[in-house]
């Protein structure tokens, strides 16, 4: 199911994005309600005709009437707004392509992934820099921050964290602080299953907003 969006590293989308949420909403609206909860892990109100979709431990509406995502959590506009068009694009294309799959509790690299060796290079490398340059003699910070998303700390590196920002699309966020060896430097890993609940440019979108929400 290719959704052929191309997304800059500076949190922009360019390209056929809008052409893509289009295609998602037409899609989502001929599924039927509870295929898509089973599938997703999500739930469906009827009187309203909305998704409810938790991402990052905050919950958000999807209006089948109206085509709009919305949110009632104070920090909510983090995903509407500064990251908007990564958020609103892997929703859509998540809720139409998950699958109710157990994770493998394999982890893998995006770049090992059907297809994801186009997102090792250039303007689509994940900005994991950023997060070493920010957390590397943080540790507690990092933490934090993971855990404000919902996060749950695991033994991964020298701090890791395992975020949701989709019920079935768990993500590691792994640090290892500076020493007076090494530079910092961080890393983010799914489980292998991710490749059967949305499409590989998808999933880097996911990654990508991942990796920003921690900044």
């Amino acid at each position: 199911m290719p959704v052929y969006c191309i997304i800059r590293r500076e949190g922009t989308v360019a390209g056929l994005t809008e052409a893509g949420e289009e295609k998602a909403w037409e899609i989502l609206g001929t599924l039927k309600p509870g295929d898509v909860c089973t599938a997703a892990d999500v739930t469906f109100n009827r009187e309203s005709s909305c998704y409810r979709v938790t991402s990052f431990a905050m919950n958000f509406s999807v209006s089948l009437a109206n085509r709009t995502i919305t949110s009632d959590d104070p920090h909510g506009d983090a995903l509407l707004a500064r990251l908007g068009d990564f958020f609103r694009l892997s929703l859509l294309w998540y809720l139409v392509s998950a699958k109710k799959v157990d994770c493998t509790g394999t982890l893998v690299k995006l770049t090992s992934i059907r297809g994801g060796e186009a997102f090792s290079k250039g303007s689509h490398v994940l900005p994991l820099e950023q997060i070493a340059g920010k957390y590397g003699h943080d540790r507690d910070g990092f933490i934090e921050r993971g855990r404000r998303l919902g996060g749950e700390v695991v033994g991964y590196g020298d701090a890791a964290v395992n975020l949701l920002p989709f019920p079935r699309v768990p993500v590691v966020l792994m640090l290892w602080i500076a020493d007076d060896e090494f530079p910092a430097r961080a890393d983010l890993l799914f489980d292998a299953s991710c490749e059967l609940q949305a499409p590989t440019d998808i999933i880097w979108s996911i990654a990508m907003m991942s990796v920003l929400m921690m900044l």
